[in-house]
């Protein structure tokens, strides 16, 4: 076939004209009978948004279950406080995406927390109590004041993962651990998972996990049911790296313990039914489990060194 100006031009003005109707077509999801777009849209991350806010106040007087809740104001100067929560089934979605918040309090049942970051936020950098919270993909760096803790957690049904804290500070007399949770003014906790977070440049602890039977504890209920796995911990100034005091049935596996400690891990106040498993040792540790005879009943693992 021939091929002239008046064929090429044509084909030019066809291909324009196709591009321009792909362009013009709406980028929400099309399903059948859709006019319009609906209230999904995407975050800053690769989570989805079905709910847009200004402030956690206004979060909390418009999110509903299964609602994942993205901020569009600046937060970096306040804390994140969030009261609003879900249900068991649909729990309501914080979401960061990276965003910067001046630490975090949750005070409510059945959330997500995931992506925020806080830097020198007043300790505890983050503080949950509820249950059926997970606070996943956060980072803190440097709390100040208090105790100087990053971390700190009560309720049932926890899940705490993928976060990062650094640098906690011991001056002034603090015990700044990385996560921390008590029995003193607070009810015991259960069923949390710790897994693969990273504890970086922690003066205290990696973990102090307390029962209400220590001798400072309420001396009600019992802690218990504690899942620690995965998680890179250096500690530089305490003698253990995770302590545990009347906490039942904790799993100790597949962590790192990175920093020359005396011993790895401490049982103690009747920490009965530990199991402690594939971790990694810091050649500088001396033994990787310290244990008081009441705790003996059911541990499982590494023959103990010594005392905790």
């Amino acid at each position: 076939m021939r091929i002239t100006w008046r064929l090429v031009l044509g084909f030019l003005a066809v291909s324009v004209l196709a591009l321009l109707a792909a362009l013009a077509r709406p980028s929400w999801p099309q399903g059948r009978g859709a006019t319009g777009p609906t209230s999904l849209t995407v975050g800053k991350g690769t989570e989805r948004c079905t709910l847009h806010a200004a402030t956690p106040r206004e979060a909390a007087r418009r999110a509903r279950p299964g609602d994942t809740v993205c901020f569009d104001g600046d937060l970096s100067r306040q804390r994140l406080v969030i009261t609003r929560g879900g249900s068991r089934e649909r729990p309501i979605t914080y979401a960061g995406g990276g965003d910067a918040v001046d630490g975090i309090t949750v005070e409510a049942d059945d959330v997500i927390v995931d992506g925020f970051r806080s830097v020198r936020p007043e300790a505890p950098g983050i503080e949950l109590a509820g249950h059926r919270v997970t606070v996943r993909n956060n980072t803190v760096i440097g709390p100040r004041g208090g105790d100087g803790d990053g971390i700190r957690f009560f309720g049932d049904d926890l899940t705490i993962a993928h976060n990062t804290v650094r640098d906690t500070d011991n001056s002034r007399g603090r015990h700044a651990d990385c996560m921390q949770t008590f029995a003193s003014d607070a009810p015991p906790s259960h069923r949390v998972r710790i897994e693969n977070n990273r504890c970086e440049d922690i003066d205290n602890m990696c973990l102090m996990a307390e029962g209400p039977n220590d001798g400072e504890g309420e001396g009600h209920g019992t802690t218990g049911d504690f899942t620690i796995r995965g998680n890179h911990c250096e500690t530089l100034r305490a003698s253990q790296a995770l302590m545990f005091e009347d906490v039942r049935n904790a799993t100790i596996t597949g962590n790192e313990f990175a920093a020359p400690t005396h011993h790895a891990i401490g049982l103690a106040y009747h920490s009965t039914g530990a199991r402690v498993d594939g971790n990694t040792l810091h050649p500088g540790i001396r033994y990787e489990v310290g244990i008081d005879a009441s705790s003996r009943p059911g541990y499982r693992g590494p023959e103990p060194g010594g005392l905790p």
